[in-house]
């Protein structure tokens, strides 16, 4: 009794810690999603700020100049950088994913091994419960056959000394 509470006891302890880790996790997750969001949001700005500089001309008759081209140019190096800054933020989100699904699959195997142990207790009590109503018809039978061959035996004695009486009485008279 004693060591079932104290089971029961460490797999509440597992499954809380479990469950905690679990939020943690979760809330990782949705931060990693709000930083990819922002990156995105960057980029996007980027985006605007180079339409932005490829319209402008500084030049001598509505001509580029190698400053708009460079100013261009940095922008469109900056939303590269941010693109890979996105690539490497994504990864972690999908290393994240993946970890959500690796302890979804092992609690779905704890679970099922927990079932299946489970499964076979209750088939050994079963196994059990019928073993003992099998023992129990058994000496029920054998309790019959005791009282039975009891009363046989009575009934031979009284009828031996009902026998025995009848004679002693024909002996004296």
């Amino acid at each position: 009794m004693k060591k079932m509470i104290k089971q029961a006891l460490l797999l509440f302890l597992i499954a809380l810690s479990a469950q905690t880790f679990a939020q943690t996790d979760s809330a990782a997750y949705q931060l990693q999603r709000i930083k990819i969001n922002a990156l995105l949001m960057q980029r996007s700005a980027k985006f605007g700020q180079y339409e932005q500089s490829l319209t402008a001309r500084t030049g001598i008759f509505g001509f580029q100049t190698k400053d708009d081209i460079k100013n261009s140019n940095e922008i469109l190096r900056e939303i590269a950088l941010n693109d890979n800054n996105i690539f490497r933020e994504l990864k972690v989100l999908m290393d994240y994913k993946d970890v959500q699904v690796q302890q979804v699959q092992n609690t779905a195997a704890i679970n099922n091994e927990r079932i299946q142990k489970y499964m076979l207790a209750i088939k050994k009590l079963q196994d059990r419960n019928y073993e003992l109503k099998v023992q129990l018809q058994k000496q029920v039978l054998r309790q019959n056959i005791f009282y039975y061959i009891g009363g046989l035996l009575v009934i031979i004695c009284a009828g031996m000394a009902y026998i025995l009486l009848r004679k002693i009485k024909a002996i004296r008279n």
